[in-house]
C-alpha cells in the first residue's frame, strides 16, 4: 500500500495487541534497556518526545473560532499512529464543531517514538488512543503508570488471522506447517498456541517467518507468508477490494477472552481528577462525533479524508462502513466498557505469566465520564 496506512494499523496490533512477555512487558514502541522499567524509561523520554508531539499535528486546524470571551479548555488527544478509521468519531468532533459546542479546543496529534500512553501519563496530554492490551504493562509492576481507559471505540476485537481462501487455514488447527508471519512476541504466540491447542493443533509445528509486511494482499498472493494477524476493518476489508478470496477467524469468535477493548481512550488521572467536567464534556462530543459516523458513515468518511487525504478514498468509505455497526455494537452506548470482559481478558495474562505482577479486577478503566 503506498502510503503505508495498512503497515501502521498492523503495527497498532503488533505494538498493541502484542505486548511483551513474562518479567517486562514493553508498551507500543518501547525500547526499554534490558532491566530498566517501562515506567521509568517513558519518565525520562516524556519531556523530550513532547517536540515532536508540537510539530505533529494532523489535519487542518480545529473547525471554526469560539466566541470572544467564551472560556475554552485546551485539549490535547495523541492518536495510537496516523489517523485511520479508528479515530474518525474524534475528526468528526473537531469537523462538525462539537468540540467548540463544549466549550473546548482540541489539538489532534501523533504520537512520539515511545507511543501515546507517555504523553498522557506525563501529563503532556489529557487524552490518547491506546489498546487494553498494549497497556496491561502499565498497569502491572511497582510503577503503574497514571492513565485510565475512559471509553472503549469499538466494541469487540475485530482481529484475527487471514490466509489466501482454501489453504487449510480457516481453523486454527490449520496452522500447522503454515508460515506464519510473526513479531515474537510472547503474547502473540501464547494467543495462537491457546485457539490452535483448543481446536487440537500443534502450534510447534507452525514455520515462523519473521514479519516484513507492509501489503497483506502482496504478501498472501505472492506467498511470502500463509497467514497474518491483521484487523478485519482495514486488511480484511482491503482484501475483499482487491478481489483477494481468504480464510478468515476471529480471535474473540474462537475464546471470549480475547473480546477484548481495541482500541480504547485513555486520560491522565490527575486531569480526570481535577477537571472531572472537562473530562466529561470531552467524551460527550467524541461520544457525538462516533455516533455519527454510525448513522452517516460515508459523510464521516469524507471527514477523516478531509484530515488525512493521503489516504485511499475508497478504502476509507469501505471500512466505514464494516465498522458503523461495530463501534456501538450490542452495547448501552458508544464507549461502555465491560468489566466482566476487562477483566476476563487481564486474568488470562496473569494465568499465563505475561504480566510483571498480577493486574487486579477492576484496575484501568472507567465509565464514570462517559454522557
Amino acid at each position: 500500500m503506498k502510503n503505508k496506512r495498512a503497515s501502521m494499523l498492523m503495527a497498532s496490533l503488533c505494538l498493541g495487541v502484542l505486548l511483551a512477555g513474562c518479567g517486562r512487558a514493553p508498551v507500543t514502541g518501547d525500547k526499554t534497556a534490558p532491566g530498566q522499567s517501562v515506567a521509568d524509561t517513558q519518565k525520562e523520554t516524556a519531556s523530550k518526545e513532547i517536540t515532536q508531539k508540537e510539530t505533529a499535528q494532523t489535519g487542518a486546524g480545529n473547525q471554526g473560532e469560539n466566541t470572544p470571551g467564551q472560556d475554552v479548555k485546551k485539549l490535547t488527544f495523541v492518536l495510537d499512529w496516523t489517523p485511520n478509521t479508528n479515530h474518525t468519531g474524534i475528526y468528526v468532533a473537531r469537523e462538525k464543531g462539537y468540540f467548540k459546542d463544549a466549550g473546548l479546543e482540541v489539538e489532534i496529534v501523533q504520537p512520539p517514538e515511545n507511543g501515546a500512553e507517555v504523553l498522557a501519563a506525563s501529563g503532556k496530554a489529557q487524552f490518547a488512543m491506546s489498546f487494553q492490551d498494549s497497556l496491561a504493562p502499565a498497569f502491572s509492576g511497582d510503577n503503574p503508570l497514571p492513565v485510565t481507559a475512559v471509553a472503549g471505540v469499538i466494541q469487540h476485537n475485530t482481529s484475527g488471522i487471514i490466509s489466501a481462501k482454501g489453504g487449510g487455514m480457516d481453523r486454527p488447527k490449520g496452522l500447522e506447517g503454515k508460515k506464519y508471519a510473526t513479531w515474537d512476541l510472547p503474547v502473540e504466540k501464547a494467543t495462537i498456541k491457546d485457539v490452535m491447542e483448543a481446536d487440537g493443533g500443534d502450534f510447534d509445528k507452525v514455520e515462523l517467518i519473521p514479519s516484513t509486511v507492509t501489503d497483506e494482499v502482496t504478501a498472501l498472493k505472492t506467498k511470502s507468508v500463509d497467514a497474518i494477524w491483521i484487523f478485519y476493518a482495514w486488511a480484511g476489508v482491503k482484501t475483499e477490494l482487491e478481489g483477494l478470496e481468504t480464510d478468515y477467524f476471529a480471535f474473540a469468535d474462537l475464546n471470549p477472552v480475547f473480546d477484548f477493548y481495541t482500541p480504547v481512550i485513555i486520560a491522565n488521572n490527575t486531569f480526570l481528577q481535577e477537571e472531572p467536567e472537562t473530562a466529561r464534556a470531552f467524551l460527550e462530543a467524541v461520544s457525538r462525533g462516533y455516533e455519527f459516523a454510525i448513522e452517516h458513515p460515508r459523510e464521516a468518511g469524507d471527514i477523516l479524508l478531509k484530515a488525512a487525504p493521503e489516504l485511499d478514498p475508497e478504502l476509507v468509505k469501505a471500512s466505514q462502513e464494516y465498522l458503523a455497526d461495530k463501534y456501538r455494537a450490542d452495547a448501552p452506548q458508544w464507549g461502555y466498557i465491560d468489566q466482566e470482559r476487562w477483566d476476563g481478558y487481564y486474568a488470562w495474562l496473569n494465568e499465563k505469566g505475561l504480566t510483571e505482577t498480577p493486574i487486579e479486577a477492576g484496575t484501568g478503566f472507567t465509565n464514570d465520564y462517559l454522557p
